[in-house]
């Protein structure tokens, strides 16, 4: 008996009937009617089976008292509650099955709970979603609304503006064509002081490193006139001081990495910018890519020779006072390095606007001034000379129209024939490091193609082109 009434105890079944009635009594004016007789229903049973389980206990008690204990009580007691007509069969089922039914229904409960909880909340999110959906939704219609406001009031300002004179839109043409005149000397202005300032910081830089040679000459100088016997003796028993690096041999790989990407760059971004200004005088777009090519092809012909230039003079005015562990072609590497921007990229943009003007694969309207792509040429000129600076320059690979394809150096563009096995002409070239592909270039192949005579300028007068205001000065570096 003890055993039964510790489990009927340890399941607690009348805080469970305790329970589901208060759930029941707050649930009642909210659920359907076959859910309160559902409910009901459950109540019933568990009743029925904790008094069935307190029968059992009665029972075992009764028969512990032997023959005669527990005879009054159950006759005062137990006998005039069945005389009521109510009587409760022992259920069918043992006490454990009662007990795990108990519990089963216990832990339905909780997760019926649960789900209704989780359905609540579910619910109230979609609602705050579907709010702010709906003030989304208002909000663009009023943005419609405002920009539809917007192209009315558009509409009407440039109906208004249509109404205008004739007269008037002349007058109009003429302030802003001399408007560009006036825009055209002021930037001719700002060229010229920008050149002169250029000149000036040429002329300073060269004064400081020409102050800083003569205090390094007089320091030698002062040596020389008093040497002392140890100090020689030190001197002549030192080793050999190794090389160390220059500036640019220290730099070289990350200087080689940008100027790489630089290259891509002026694929991706200049040429792209030129080919648009050029289409808008010339139709034809494989004559805007012959032309591209040829100016970036020529800017590393200028540049590679205006280093070579410049490297000469460099050399010349470094050797007379170079002393140090580097050799003079080092130090005169170092020194390039050190000041591209003392490099005269106009003249080498000058001498590629030249040359481009006097090639015979190039045919366009002679309203069309070279000048117009300067900024690719500038650009192109730029790199090409800081390319030569490296331990190894890097330089273009040797193209010519009709040549096999080559699909290590080049892509194919868009609109070639991909089973063609001959170049028609090139987009873009390729970059080298010796006989290595650093960057491809681009090509447009065809099947059956022939070389045609190639036009000349068309009945072009020839134009005078007035040096820029840096032709007048001369160079320091022209000694």
């Amino acid at each position: 008996m003890a055993d039964t009434l510790r489990r009927l105890t340890n399941t607690s079944s009348f805080s469970v009937l305790q329970d589901k009635l208060e759930s029941w009594h707050k649930d009642y004016h909210v659920i359907s009617c076959d859910q309160n007789l559902n409910r009901c229903c459950e109540l019933i049973e568990l009743t029925a089976k904790i008094q069935g389980q307190l029968f059992a206990i009665l029972n075992l008690t009764a028969a512990e008292g032997g023959h005669y204990a527990g005879v009054d009580t159950l006759k005062t007691r137990l006998l005039p509650w069945l005389g009521t007509c109510f009587s409760m069969a022992r259920p069918s089922v043992t006490d454990d099955t009662s007990l795990q039914l108990i519990q089963d229904s216990v832990e339905k409960d909780r997760k019926i709970k649960e789900l209704s909880f989780s359905h609540e909340s579910d619910m109230q999110k979609m609602e705050t979603q579907l709010c702010s959906t709906r003030l989304q939704l208002d909000s663009v219609r009023a943005e419609l609304i405002d920009a539809k406001n917007e192209l009315d009031d558009t509409k009407s300002k440039s109906a208004t503006t249509l109404l205008a004179t004739e007269d008037e839109i002349l007058q109009l043409k003429a302030d802003l064509r001399s408007a560009h005149e006036q825009v055209e000397i002021y930037k001719r202005k700002l060229d010229a002081l920008d050149d002169y300032e250029r000149q000036i910081r040429l002329l300073r830089d060269e004064v400081s490193y020409l102050s800083t040679e003569k205090a390094m000459l007089q320091e030698r100088l002062v040596r020389s006139r008093s040497p002392s016997p140890l100090l020689r003796a030190s001197r002549s028993s030192s080793p050999v001081r190794s090389e160390s690096p220059t500036r640019a041999q220290l730099t070289n790989s990350s200087r080689h990495a940008r100027l790489v990407s630089r290259f891509s760059d002026l694929y991706a971004v200049e040429r792209l910018e030129a080919q648009s200004l050029l289409r808008r005088y010339i139709a034809d777009l494989q004559m805007v890519q012959k032309i591209i090519f040829i100016a970036v092809v020529e800017s590393f012909k200028f540049a590679k020779l205006a280093y070579r230039q410049f490297k000469l003079r460099v050399r010349k005015t470094l050797s007379p006072s170079h002393f140090g562990p580097e050799s003079l072609e080092d130090a005169a590497v170092d020194y390039i390095v050190r000041n591209l921007d003392l490099y005269d990229v106009q003249s080498s943009v000058d001498d590629v606007i030249n040359a481009m003007n006097v090639d015979p694969r190039i045919s366009f309207p002679p309203e069309v001034d070279f000048g117009r792509i300067s900024t690719l040429i500038r650009e192109a000129c730029r790199v090409a000379f800081a390319m030569q600076t490296l331990e190894t320059p890097l330089d273009l690979a040797f193209a010519s129209d009709g040549e096999l394809y080559n699909d290590s150096r080049y892509r194919r563009s868009y609109d070639s024939e991909f089973t063609a096995p001959l170049v028609m002409y090139h987009v873009w070239p390729a970059l080298m490091e010796g006989n290595t592909v650093i960057v491809k270039g681009e090509a447009l192949t065809r099947r059956n193609w022939t070389r045609s005579r190639s036009r000349s300028r068309s009945a072009s007068p020839v134009r005078s082109r007035s040096l820029s205001p840096t032709r007048s000065l001369v160079s320091l570096y022209d000694i």
